[in-house]
């Protein structure tokens, strides 16, 4: 369930707000006038969503690159074979 508290809340009672960023985990929506107006949340939670965004958009971006009909595309066993052979020094062994 959101927590929204309004303006004056976060004026007259930022620690409370502080306090129940950190220990809810949630953020928490401030309304001005009855109306929203801000999002509160903590430092630790804006990374988490940041590092979601930046994940939502590499899959984005590896999806789109994965439907390319002009990229070569290797089979994963030759692929194998070869890192294999690399690591030790041109032998394979399967």
């Amino acid at each position: 369930m959101p927590i929204i508290k309004p303006i004056s809340d976060l004026r007259n009672n930022f620690n409370y707000i502080s306090e129940v960023c950190h220990t809810e985990g949630e953020p928490v929506f401030i309304t001005k006038n009855g109306h929203e107006d801000l999002v509160v949340m903590s430092h630790a939670l804006y990374e988490k969503q940041q590092a979601i965004i930046e994940l939502y958009q590499k899959l984005a971006e590896a999806e789109k690159e994965s439907s390319d009909p002009n990229v070569q595309r290797v089979d994963h066993t030759d692929l194998m074979k070869s890192l294999r052979s690399r690591v030790h020094g041109g032998k394979t062994s399967d």
